[in-house]
């Protein structure tokens, strides 16, 4: 069953991407929740008026995406985490924490967009996440956990 995403699907794609899927995600997940539509012939030829109009904005959003990835190529965030006595966190670093950090550096992310390679940050130490700026930008930024 082919369908055209109308939102990011995480493992999937993007929105407006035609995607082939089966049967039953589509029907029963995807169309239901609102997620896609069917793919019919008159669905493809809306699409592909609508990605022809769209593809200019697109490439000015992608450069001002490209843009701020030079500006934030080399920022180094330092977080603060309350710790006890052997370096471990009471709780952890999470994405939210991370987003304010970029935000007090003059970049507004949406913390949605950042991703941290490890399962959870648990002890002081230098971190790398991955912040997607667009769905073809994305830029790693190292992060040192510092306690407080």
């Amino acid at each position: 069953m082919e369908v055209i995403l109308k939102q990011d699907v995480q493992g999937l794609g993007h929105k407006d991407d035609l995607v082939k899927v089966k049967d039953g995600y589509g029907r029963n997940y995807l169309i239901p929740k609102g997620l896609a539509i069917t793919a019919t012939e008159n669905a493809k030829k809306v699409h592909a008026e609508i990605l022809r109009q769209r593809q200019h904005k697109e490439e000015r959003i992608k450069k001002q995406a490209i843009e701020m990835a030079e500006k934030m190529k080399g920022l180094k965030l330092t977080i603060g985490a309350k710790t006890s006595s052997t370096g471990r966190i009471f709780g952890s670093v999470n994405t939210i924490q991370i987003a304010e950090a970029i935000k007090n550096k003059g970049f507004d992310v949406d913390r949605k967009n950042i991703f941290i390679e490890e399962d959870s940050i648990k002890e002081v130490g230098n971190y790398k996440a991955t912040v997607k700026l667009h769905k073809e930008v994305e830029i790693e930024v190292d992060f040192e956990v510092i306690a407080e």
